[in-house]
């Protein structure tokens, strides 16, 4: 474990406002890096009121869903829509930020590989590809040597997780919390990673405290990432795919409230970069299908993605279920 604290991704009704405690070092990997400084366990605990979120949010609409503002034409070695794409979330020296790191390797591993199964038979006409989920930019409640409230993994851990993730045919996505740093910044020590085939991105806004978030510390406000951060991201991946003559990558956005992306509409999908929104969050099945309906359905950009939620969705929607979801998302995330 590390030893700065680190936070859980928040529900869709509720949210711890303080982060998730660590406590050992964790071998063989170095778990601070030169911007980084250790400091006091916090406990974890949840509350309601700095992320509840407004009935505006959640009620769902009938209205015909628009299209998307630009279309794009899947080059044919895309992985979508061909594939549904399973992963487990999480950081691997944290229990508390998901599957990932909850279980020993090989027990997590088997996990995934029986979820894989499940949505194959769940949908018989789509292919499953397992990945992981790593979160490689992890949000602080202390702001660091550098103040920028976020933690970045060492090279060898992410290493180790794409080589893992090769060793089994796995994709792996590596995901940002950008905390008070930008977008440009967090992906620049990532180019060499993004430069492996099946190596793929995502960014989290709920930790992005700019815009109307700017002068809060991660956790005690739900951030906000715009269109133009997003595309930055788009341009940098496409020029990858580009210069290495690799296949499209793909981009995953979590979202859970509405505000938390600004500007949606300008996200330009190009061929060489598919989109996921991922609807993010836990709560009851009802809330999650009409929020799925609110950000996915009625706010569609590509792609859609989905996250289950193994403790805290109660109950946690079937695999049937979820792949009857309109659009039927292409993405699952378990946490």
């Amino acid at each position: 474990m590390i030893l700065t604290a680190l936070f859980a991704v928040v529900s869709l009704g509720s949210a711890p406002t303080t982060p998730i405690a660590s406590t050992t070092a964790l071998d063989p990997f170095q778990t601070t890096t030169s911007d980084s400084v250790p400091h006091r366990k916090v406990a974890r605990k949840k509350s309601v009121s700095s992320r509840a979120r407004p009935v505006s949010d959640t009620t769902p609409s009938q209205k015909t869903p628009p299209s998307p503002a630009f279309t794009v034409t899947p080059l044919p070695n895309s992985l979508l829509p061909k594939n549904r794409i399973v992963v487990f979330y999480g950081n691997p020296l944290s229990k508390k930020m998901g599957v990932l790191g909850e279980y020993p390797q090989a027990t997590m591993i088997a996990k995934l590989q029986d979820e894989v199964r499940k949505f194959q038979l769940a949908d018989p006409s789509t292919p499953v590809k397992p990945g992981f989920h790593l979160i490689v930019s992890v949000a602080q409640g202390s702001p660091g040597k550098n103040g920028l409230y976020r933690l970045r993994m060492t090279d060898s851990l992410i290493t180790y997780w794409c080589n893992l993730a090769e060793s089994k045919g796995y994709l792996i996505f590596l995901d940002v919390q950008i905390g008070k740093s930008t977008v440009q910044a967090e992906l620049k020590p990532l180019i060499p990673y993004l430069k492996r085939p099946y190596v793929h991105l995502a960014l989290d806004p709920e930790f992005s405290m700019h815009h109307a978030s700017e002068g809060y510390v991660p956790g005690k406000k739900v951030g906000v990432m715009d269109a133009e951060e997003i595309n930055y991201a788009i341009k940098t991946l496409a020029d990858l795919v580009a210069e290495n003559h690799l296949p499209p990558k793909i981009l995953v956005v979590h979202r859970y409230r509405q505000a938390m992306v600004t500007h949606y509409r300008e996200i330009r999908p190009v061929p060489e970069v598919q989109f996921v929104m991922n609807m993010d969050g836990f709560g009851n099945p009802q809330l999650k299908r009409d929020s799925y309906n609110a950000y996915e359905r009625m706010q569609p950009v590509q792609f859609d993605g989905f996250k289950l939620f193994y403790k805290n969705d109660r109950p946690m929607l079937t695999r049937e279920e979820v792949v009857k979801l309109k659009p039927s998302p292409l993405f699952i995330t378990f946490q």
